[in-house]
């Protein structure tokens, strides 16, 4: 049983999606706020958190920070209906995705059970008699069963959605991915984004890559298609 940590000023909004959630065979940890999250964090970490934006004593983003200075933990906001802002800042932190307001509580679950998928997948434990399918393309390295990631030797730290995006262009060096081929690979066919998040999350990989290696220009934009791979 996932254990989902939800953290909202709302007290409707922590009742309800609860509720839901632990109707749904989820066990389901309330905050009302980031500092007392953080601390509940620090003592256990969750599986995955769901973070209301703006919030009393410490806000969304401020949370996000603290729990990427120490883990990759998976995690959504929610964000008020017209702030644009909020989103795109989000997922360039590291957000793995993000639910406007008001919301449909059936595509929240959907939601956390596509990110849940990737992270299970991502964290698979390695059999004794299991061999390690690490892909190396030029100066990238990606270890699946590890989730770990080095470019020119130098580590890079990638949430579960950045991994599995840059895994898909990597396989297929000089191959075009559309931005619906990456939907489909980071959130499963049943489950919507629009383009923008697929394009904040190649940013955000691009700004971790390029912080071991100022040069680095691996992934190629095609405008208007998607995005490609070259092979260094």
């Amino acid at each position: 049983m996932a254990r989902i940590a939800l953290v909202d000023d709302d007290r409707n909004i922590l009742t309800s999606v609860s509720m839901t959630l632990e109707a749904e065979g989820f066990e389901v940890e309330t905050y009302n706020d980031g500092v007392t999250a953080l601390e509940a964090f620090n003592r256990r970490m969750p599986d995955m958190a769901v973070l209301d934006i703006k919030m009393p004593r410490m806000d969304g983003m401020d949370l996000l920070a603290r729990i990427r200075q120490k883990s990759q933990l998976p995690v959504i906001f929610l964000t008020s209906k017209d702030d644009e802002i909020d989103e795109v800042l989000g997922l360039r932190m590291g957000a793995d995705d993000y639910v406007k307001k008001p919301f449909s509580q059936r595509l929240l679950v959907e939601r956390i059970r596509a990110i849940l998928r990737r992270k299970e997948a991502a964290e698979k434990a390695e059999a004794p008699e299991e061999k390690a399918e690490v892909l190396v393309r030029g100066s990238l390295t990606m270890d699946p069963l590890r989730h770990v990631v080095t470019w020119k030797d130098h580590p890079v730290n990638l949430t579960v959605t950045e991994f599995l995006l840059l895994q898909a262009l990597a396989q297929r060096p000089g191959f075009v991915k559309t931005r619906d081929q990456l939907m489909d690979v980071a959130y499963g066919e049943q489950v919507y984004v629009d383009d923008r998040t697929i394009d904040s999350h190649i940013k955000r990989i691009r700004k971790k890559m390029r912080q071991v290696d100022p040069e680095f220009s691996a992934i190629e934009t095609l405008y208007g298609i998607g995005y490609r791979y070259n092979e260094e």
